[in-house]
């Protein structure tokens, strides 16, 4: 939503946008300290609790989908799962990422909207 907010999502377009913000003055302030500070933005994560059956169903519905069609609105046609987010907090703890800060990461599967 940082990138990409849609309507109806003001409350958590707002917090995303400030949780993004306070990584990237963490990131300023904490490097020379050897602390890196790196922000996720995953597209919605539908095997979590938040998503109910009827949430989901209520915004296929808007967007004219179907619930599978939904959940793969990507341009790689993928489904986000909470174990690819686990995957990417790893990473990005390994050496691969030892020299990164301030970045934001999507894990989205392609979003045409901020591509």
């Amino acid at each position: 939503n940082v990138m990409a907010p849609g309507a109806g999502a003001a409350s958590y377009s707002c917090a995303k946008a400030g949780l993004t913000q306070l990584c990237r003055v963490a990131a300023l302030e904490l490097a020379p300290h050897g602390v890196r500070c790196n922000i996720i933005h995953p597209d919605a994560v539908f095997d979590t609790k938040l998503w109910t059956p009827e949430a989901l169903a209520r915004s296929a519905e808007r967007y004219g989908l179907t619930i599978d069609e939904y959940k793969t609105r990507n341009l790689m046609k993928t489904e986000i799962k909470s174990a690819d987010v686990g995957k990417m907090v790893s990473l990005m703890n390994s050496d691969v990422f030892s020299k990164t800060t301030g970045s934001q990461i999507s894990l989205d599967g392609g979003n045409d909207r901020v591509i």
